[in-house]
């Protein structure tokens, strides 16, 4: 939400423009959005710390503000799901201003993983480390002023992390699910869903210095995806299911492989899952296939419906790294030292993948400032960096503060109709941003906001998108072709070649100019693929 839209000219989005705002998101034909968190916070991460879960910032608005949200969203057919992070609360929270303030030991620490060091106390309790680089554990001076136990934090310091095994934070968390169902959210995006269990005993995980949080890698992992989570969202799954109408639960859940992740949409626990596995493949017809093909297997047997997305808060732009001879996606902001993209190229492709995410079956998700095929802000000034990643690798890794800059609306000149003029947005937005604002695009039939407008629509309008299952046509080694049901066909050309798709007048859609034959990096909607 601080990079969508700005109603009060403090240069930073909330809820009023939000709601302003909510006409567009319907108009350009979503179901629903996913509010990132809005709960009072330090601001640590970008609110991602979390010192209270039943109010709102109110840099962003008021409660009562929430509800007219949730109303106006609800009246133009929109559903709400907000953010729930729950692994861990702020540094700031009462719980946690409480344990500081307490002796080990004792129940207020017990909320938390307060832990002795080893050698004497001065070293971390075990090898655990940081999403966002370092050690996992930071000392504490007890009350009295003498360097005392550690705490646990997988992501930053200001973020500790909750212990899930006691029964005064599973409660506590009952509550803020109902408050929040309670004001007619539709539904909840679980953040960070592997971390909230832990094997007892806190063992070493076996990470060697310098290592990376590279969670799609481990196995057996003691802070990461440990089975003890599932009973977690299963309690969460049963509140849902107390209320009417459909309430979703949506987790983000980064695992090996889509098998571990099938095992948290399984018919008790959550209803769907990101699909990192497709989010991070590089622009390789074999690999997206396989990715395709495992994802849709592995839900399949749980009877979840698969999810694709592109880009999200977290990641590279795909505009960007599909410019790039790597075009697979580093995580959490770890993409520095990457070589320039060709952003024509990225351009090309990523209006291609528009249309192969959603022609696929299932649900896809679309990250702002996607449909205005916005770039990854790789030159932000150093000073402007405000991710904890960039601090916590040490100035190596820039984070995800080039993903996250503020939408462009409308105008020549910055902030593009974001926030007032003459008001600096909280990230600074590119110059070149002026011919990508939702008005430069509005009337511009061969935009990428058309593209996905028209994409969207089609994708409600047509029926074989809804109900029929994928079928592979048998194409050349870099084309990914399928079809869904007998009248629909998607074709994504990934080869250096134009390829022939038998008349012009079957192209429902296309994602770039195309007669009688498909460019490279180009995608198109078929009608009616008959007898090949």
């Amino acid at each position: 939400m601080r990079s969508f839209a700005d109603s009060d000219g403090d240069g930073l989005g909330d809820i009023g423009g939000l709601r302003r705002e909510l006409p567009y998101l319907a108009d350009l034909g979503v179901d629903a959005l996913w509010i990132t968190p809005w709960y009072p916070s330090p601001m640590a991460d970008g609110g991602y710390d979390v010192s209270d879960y039943c109010d709102i910032d109110a840099r962003f608005g008021t409660l009562a503000d929430a509800d007219a949200l949730i109303a106006d969203a609800h009246g133009l057919g929109l559903r709400v799901v907000i953010d729930l992070v729950a692994n861990h609360t702020s540094s700031e929270h009462p719980w946690f201003t409480a344990a500081l303030a307490a002796a080990p030991g004792s129940p207020e620490r017990d909320r938390y993983f307060f832990r002795d060091g080893r050698s004497g106390g001065e070293e971390p309790p075990n090898d655990w480390i940081s999403a966002f680089g370092g050690s996992a554990w930071t000392r504490v001076s007890e009350p009295d002023g003498r360097p005392g136990q550690w705490y646990l934090h997988l992501f930053a310091p200001e973020q500790p992390d909750l212990d899930w095994d006691q029964s005064a934070v599973r409660e506590a968390f009952d509550a803020v699910l109902r408050f929040w169902l309670d004001r007619g959210v539709d539904g909840l995006r679980v953040d960070a869903a592997p971390a909230m269990a832990k094997q007892p005993g806190l063992p070493d995980a076996g990470h060697v210095p310098g290592a990376r949080f590279e969670s799609r890698t481990w196995v057996g992992n003691p802070h990461w995806d440990v089975d003890g989570v599932h009973d977690i969202l299963r309690r969460w799954r049963a509140i849902g299911d107390g209320y009417d109408g459909d309430r979703l639960f949506v987790t983000e859940a980064v695992v090996r492989d889509p098998e571990r992740l099938s095992r948290y949409v399984r018919p008790d626990e959550m209803h769907t899952s990101f699909n990192f596995d497709y989010l991070t493949a590089p622009w390789e017809p074999r690999r997206l296939r396989t990715v395709i093909d495992e994802s849709i297997a592995a839900l399949d047997r749980v009877g979840a419906p698969p999810t694709w997305v592109l880009s999200s808060h977290d990641e590279t732009r795909h505009v960007t790294r599909f410019g790039r001879a790597d075009s697979s996606a580093a995580t959490m902001g770890f993409d520095t030292g990457r070589p320039p993209a060709d952003l024509d190229l990225g351009l090309r492709r990523a209006r291609a993948a528009a249309l192969l995410t959603l022609a696929l079956p299932g649900s896809a998700y679309l990250y702002q400032g996607e449909e205005l095929g916005l770039p990854e802000v790789e030159d932000l000034p150093d000073e402007a960096l405000q991710d904890p990643t960039w601090e916590r690798s040490g100035h190596t890794a820039r984070g995800r503060d080039g993903c996250r800059v503020p939408l462009p609306w409308s105008g020549d000149t910055t902030p593009f109709g974001f926030t007032t003029e003459g008001i600096a947005p909280w990230l600074p937005q590119p110059t070149s941003w002026a011919a990508l604002t939702v008005a430069a695009q509005g009337a511009d039939p061969a935009s990428t906001l058309s593209l996905y407008r028209a994409a969207l629509r089609l994708r409600r309008s047509v029926p074989a998108l809804h109900a029929e299952p994928l079928s592979w046509v048998s194409s050349d080694d870099d084309v990914l072709a399928f079809d869904r049901g007998p009248a629909f066909r998607c074709v994504v050309n990934l080869s250096d070649r134009s390829i022939d798709l038998g008349g012009q007048d079957r192209v429902l859609l296309a994602s770039g100019p195309c007669s009688g034959s498909l460019p490279p990096d180009t995608a198109a909607w078929l009608s009616s693929p008959g007898e090949e």
